[in-house]
């Protein structure tokens, strides 16, 4: 396979082949004999899953392009390592939390710094005051999630706004389905006294 790797929004929609949609294993199969243009095809057809995935963790578009390189970067590199015992989806879409993980606990100390009336948040609400008008409360979240772990914001992220049960989280970060629990509960608390600091103020 060959070193060099293009940047994933440029990616053509192409096909391959004489098939015009050929299989994931097929294009995999290609890949690993060379042919970075099926990597590509790949890339193309994931683009838009990874990069939801993604765009809950990045502040700005710049970081979402990184974090999404990042991600196709690591599944170029250890496509042989795809032995399709699952969807390749899912394969791809561990690789791309376990990126989104290791982002969060790169920038945490960044994230930490940002004051509330700096804050331009990429997260959708998922629970909103009466009292409070919809983008004042996103605000507030962001906020809120930005001052979370890195494996606290993860839990919150993939159960509350992506609305994954126990099980897919467990699967997707590799956690025991008790510890997902263990740290989901942990991180709702210490999202809950960080919402009633604020609250305070």
């Amino acid at each position: 396979m060959a070193n060099a790797f293009p940047k994933v929004k440029n990616f053509p929609d192409m096909s391959i082949g004489a098939n015009p949609e050929p299989s994931n294993e097929r294009l995999i199969q290609t890949t690993l004999a060379g042919d970075d243009e099926a990597f590509a095809e790949l890339a193309r057809r994931h683009k838009g899953k990874i990069f939801g995935i993604a765009s809950r963790f990045a502040r700005n578009n710049h970081e979402l392009d990184d974090i999404c390189q990042e991600i196709f970067v690591k599944a170029y590199q250890n496509l042989s390592k795809f032995r399709g015992e699952a969807p390749f989806e899912h394969w791809i879409s561990r690789i791309a939390v376990r990126a989104c993980y290791d982002f969060l606990r790169k920038t945490r100390r960044d994230r930490e710094n940002i004051s509330l009336d700096s804050f331009e948040g990429s997260v959708n609400l998922f629970a909103a005051k009466d009292d409070v008008a919809p983008e004042e409360a996103r605000d507030i979240l962001n906020f809120a999630l930005a001052r979370l772990s890195a494996e606290e914001r993860l839990v919150i992220t993939l159960l509350e706004l992506e609305e994954k049960s126990v099980r897919e989280v467990a699967e997707l970060t590799g956690w025991s389905e008790s510890n997902v629990k263990v740290r989901a509960f942990r991180a709702r608390t210490a999202l809950k006294k960080i919402l009633e600091s604020h609250d305070e103020r």
